[in-house]
């Protein structure tokens, strides 16, 4: 399972990279670092939450969605939100300039 998990999670990266590239977006250091930390959690959430479904342990894997999985879409929602905004004050700049 974590083979194909590395396969998606590579081939996202290299996407979001691609991606970033082509649109000519920059990020700032603290924009990838919150993404970051926010990827390992969502991986940490799959692992702990699946790992406890094996072990018949619901309420377990319910907890660790609620305790990991809820802090991972929020650092990756800031994430996003800063960079979006930042693109599009960019923008706002540059289309009011004569």
């Amino acid at each position: 399972m974590w083979f194909f998990i590395a396969l998606i999670a590579g081939a996202g990266i290299m996407g979001l990279a691609w991606l970033l590239k082509i649109k000519g977006v920059k990020l700032t250091w603290y924009e990838w670092l919150l993404g970051i930390v926010g990827f390992f959690l969502v991986l940490m959430t799959i692992q702990n939450y699946f790992g406890s479904v094996a072990e018949y342990e619901q309420e377990a894997a319910n907890m660790f969605l609620l305790v990991l999985g809820l802090p991972a879409v929020v650092l990756l929602a800031l994430a996003w939100s800063l960079a979006w905004r930042r693109r599009s004050a960019l923008k706002r700049v540059f289309n009011s300039l004569p």
